[in-house]
This record gives structure tokens, sequence and C-alpha cells, in this order.
């Protein structure tokens, strides 16, 4: 798979790509294997404190047919969400602690399946990943995703 134009880590973020070259892919090759898709294809614009808005459950809404239909003609064996807005798009949970680390079956309404290992947002905002328990957690998780066969398959290819 290749990235698409709405990929959310255009720009300078590079801890998302650390992380997954901890597990075998470069950003390189994260941006030529691995599908990158938005939860919302409009960017929401700036935050007036800073950073940019999270778009409002109306906006999620709107799009949220478009990354549907994208999974289910692409029927992924793993999907991993990242950070809380992605997350919820094909889970419930509480708090990120519940989630990360762990790996969630999901069923598409299309009737397909694969498995859910989310990751917390790699946002410099963020300091969640850097102290524990989310420090442990991630590297769980960046585990779980190593060993999925869906990764290895990536990986062999």
């Amino acid at each position: 798979m290749r990235s698409n134009n709405c990929d959310p880590f255009a720009g300078p973020p590079k801890t998302l790509f650390g992380w997954f070259a901890s597990i075998g892919l470069d950003e390189a090759a994260c941006r030529e294997r691995i599908l990158i898709s938005a939860v919302c294809r409009c960017f929401p614009g700036k935050n007036p404190k800073g950073g940019d808005r999270v778009p409002d459950r109306g906006e999620v809404e709107r799009c949220g047919g478009w990354w549907r239909t994208e999974m289910d003609l692409l029927r992924p064996r793993l999907i991993i969400p990242i950070g809380k807005l992605a997350i919820a798009q094909v889970m419930e949970f509480g708090l990120l602690n519940e989630v990360i680390g762990q790996q969630w079956p999901y069923r598409s309404e299309a009737g397909w399946e694969a498995d859910i290992i989310p990751l917390p947002h790699p946002s410099g905002a963020s300091t969640w990943f850097k102290m524990e328990p989310g420090r442990t957690l991630l590297g769980q998780t960046m585990g779980r995703i190593a060993n999925h066969l869906a990764w290895r398959d990536l990986m062999a290819s």
C-alpha cells in the first residue's frame, strides 16, 4: 500500500516514524508500504491557542463515510489507529491506558475482520507516551505490532 494525499503526518513529526523504525520500517518504507489515512479529509484549521484544531463531531461524521469506504475496499488485517480521535472511530474506550498495549478484534459493518492495535498520538504536545504507564504501554504496543502476522508479511515484502 502507499500513503495517500490525506497524510496527517506529512509535516515534521518524526516520532511516529521513529516508533515504526524501531520495529523495522524507516519513514520512507512506511510511506511506501503503509496506508496512512486521516479521520477527517479536510484540514480543520488552526487552534487559536496554538497547534491544529481538533475536528468537531460534525466534521468527523461527515468524513466517516470516506474512511469506512476506504477500509471496506482495502480490508486490512491490521488497523493501527493513532490517537484518541482515530481510536474512537473503531472502538469504544475511556482512557488510553485501557487500550494502548493491547490487541482488539474488529468486525466491520461489511463483515470483514481485522485486529486493532492502537497507538497514542505522537504529537509533541503529548507527554502521555513519555511517562509511565504510557512509556511501558507504548513498548508493549510496538511489540504487538512487530509480532502481528500482517506486519511480518509487510516486512517480508
